[in-house]
């Protein structure tokens, strides 16, 4: 049986400026510290906390290896651990328009993380037992990813 994908939320993470560390043997390193952000659906709702990081590695082809981590602190206040990681592949014109300020389309490039979350809060135990798989992109200083459920 093939899976499917049920619609869980969407998160709206924001970012502050990267550091980052030039001439790695991988490619240029970045850490993003993660500062807040929301959280909106119809399985979850509440707000990004203001701690964690996306730990980039950018290879020579442009490919960037993602390695997010933080925590969402629900409505009713459970507090979930995500971990997201993925790639993300943007040519080198639409990097450009994106580094403008231009609003790029999400269909312009490619997205995709794989995300595991984690709770001890009891109604959010499903968390726990299920596969997420998320799409989305940059805006400004915010990431912005539908988070489905992979049933």
């Amino acid at each position: 049986m093939a899976p499917r994908l049920e619609f869980v939320c969407d998160f709206a993470v924001a970012l502050t400026k990267p550091h980052e560390m030039e001439g790695c043997g991988a490619g240029v390193r970045r850490i993003i510290p993660i500062v807040g952000g929301t959280v909106s659906g119809p399985l979850l709702n509440g707000e990004i906390l203001n701690v964690g990081a996306d730990w980039q590695t950018v290879d020579h082809n442009g490919i960037a290896q993602l390695d997010a981590r933080y925590a969402v602190a629900t409505a009713d206040g459970a507090v979930i651990e995500v971990v997201s990681q993925g790639i993300r592949h943007v040519s080198p014109e639409v990097a450009a328009r994106i580094a403008a300020g231009e609003d790029v389309s999400f269909d312009d490039y490619y997205m995709r993380t794989a995300v595991r979350l984690d709770t001890g809060h009891a109604d959010y135990a499903w968390v726990n037992r299920s596969l997420f798989l998320a799409t989305g992109g940059k805006r400004g200083a915010t990431v912005h990813l539908a988070i489905y459920r992979v049933v």
